[in-house]
């Protein structure tokens, strides 16, 4: 089959020659028609974030496309079906293996390209937000790069719960597409230290729940917004890894949970958990277009170049797409 390869020197991407997935006897083989680009593609092609043991080398974390193929204890579905699935790697080629019991059925109002949009980004924002942050209605959620694909699937999330909505962009542009989402507050962070302005907004409440993808540029700002007992869950760190001074004391008096939050390395029966938990809170959302993914640029697959330079430039609202001939 043909995929997107990474030549090792230059870390050019090139489309080449794989072996052709094995279907299992809990797996479908899915022709893929769509995938999308997640930070972590970024990083695995510089050598920066290895794929799972035993996951394909291949970029590519999650697909929509057509069943091909169906292994022989799967039930409940047939050749020609129309699926989406999360993946730990190999999305970026014609063909990919996905269990059986990690495939979604593509609502008929969505297309391939909207519904390759989907997996990544929701399922993270519904695992941090939800099983994780446990969210609930009319608590603060202080929600960061609000704009990215898992930013603006986690608005729509948390605007389905019934929570209060604040987010951090880098732009006016951004920001008023989160605020056009449903997010009730948008903050430039370019402006510096948001703590005093969340006080503001939440009557020196604090957020309750901080979903933070920027780490350490970020940790004192949201040491000082967070509630007492509130959740911070870091699931990335773009604004770097290491921070010089640590105040314990208040995470002792706010009693603060931190967590770190991960979803690639996760095992493949959390997945599918995660996945069939998603699908009892969203999938009708999905269908009858409540929630939707946020498509900022659609590539056919031979520009991949072009789409990485983009979501490197930070210039994309939402998730950028690769249709696959």
């Amino acid at each position: 089959m043909k995929a997107i390869l990474i030549e090792e020197h230059t870390k050019r991407l090139y489309i080449g020659t794989a072996p052709n997935p094995v279907c299992g006897e809990d797996d479908l083989i899915v022709r893929v028609k769509a995938t999308s680009l997640n930070r972590a593609d970024l990083l695995q092609r510089e050598g920066n974030y290895p794929p799972p043991k035993g996951a394909s080398e291949i970029l590519g974390l999650e697909i929509a496309g057509i069943v091909e193929q169906v292994g022989n204890r799967v039930t409940d579905w047939e050749i020609g079906d129309r699926v989406f699935a999360l993946l730990p790697g190999g999305g970026y080629a014609e063909k990919v293996v996905v269990p059986g019991k990690m495939a979604l059925k593509i609502p008929d109002s969505l297309s391939f390209s909207e519904a390759a949009a989907i997996p990544e980004a929701f399922l993270t924002a519904y695992l941090n937000l939800v099983l994780l942050g446990e969210l609930k209605e009319k608590e603060f959620v202080l929600i960061h790069a609000g704009a990215s694909g898992v930013g603006t699937a986690a608005i729509q999330i948390a605007k389905e719960i019934g929570a209060t909505i604040i987010v951090t962009a880098g732009s006016k542009e951004k920001l008023d597409y989160c605020l056009n989402l449903g997010a009730d507050f948008a903050i430039n962070y370019k402006d510096g230290d948001f703590s005093d302005k969340m006080m503001e907004i939440t009557q020196n409440h604090g957020v309750d729940l901080i979903l933070d993808f920027v780490g350490a540029s970020f940790w004192q700002y949201n040491l000082d917004s967070i509630s007492i007992d509130g959740r911070w869950i870091l699931i990335g760190t773009l604004g770097g890894s290491e921070v010089n001074h640590v105040n314990i004391g208040l995470f002792l008096s706010k009693r603060i949970k931190y967590m770190g939050s991960t979803l690639r390395s996760r095992t493949p029966e959390f997945k599918i958990e995660l996945t069939q938990a998603f699908k009892q809170f969203g999938i009708k959302g999905l269908e009858i277009g409540t929630i939707k993914p946020v498509i900022d640029k659609v590539y056919n697959w031979t520009d991949v170049e072009k789409a990485h330079m983009r979501m490197k430039e930070n210039r994309n609202i939402g998730k950028i797409v690769l249709e696959i001939d």
